[in-house]
């Protein structure tokens, strides 16, 4: 194999973990809760038309050197707003429209860091 995929592959291991957990997670949620993961995945696909969600995310996956930080700090928003919500301080949000949040955070900021990664390789 290409000396370069291997590098590339090698610092991208957490994108692609991402990327697939979020494949993962439509497949095994088909088959125990179809209902809710076509609600999850409907409001992520609504979320997409939000530019300041995607333009936010994309930048997060692009300028921060350490996605390590991004998926953690993304994934610790998310469990602090889901307790928030839990404990009534958020009334307004459910916990299955922060989750479409979380998804379409990560599978974008992932999808820019990898291409960050190629784009070191490239030049």
């Amino acid at each position: 194999m290409n000396e370069q995929l291997k590098g590339i592959l090698n610092k991208a291991k957490l994108n692609f973990l991402i990327l697939g957990c979020i494949l993962i997670i439509a497949v095994v949620g088909k088959v125990v809760a179809p209902e809710l993961t076509n609600t999850i995945f409907n409001t992520a696909d609504q979320l997409v038309s939000e530019l300041y969600l995607i333009f936010v995310a994309i930048t997060l996956g692009a300028f921060i050197p350490n996605f390590k930080y991004v998926a953690a700090g993304s994934i610790g928003v998310f469990i602090a707003a889901a307790l928030l919500i839990h404990f009534g301080v958020f009334t307004y949000l459910t916990t299955e429209y922060l989750f479409s949040v979380l998804l379409v955070v990560l599978g974008f900021s992932a999808i820019a860091n990898l291409y960050r990664h190629y784009r070191e390789f490239r030049l």
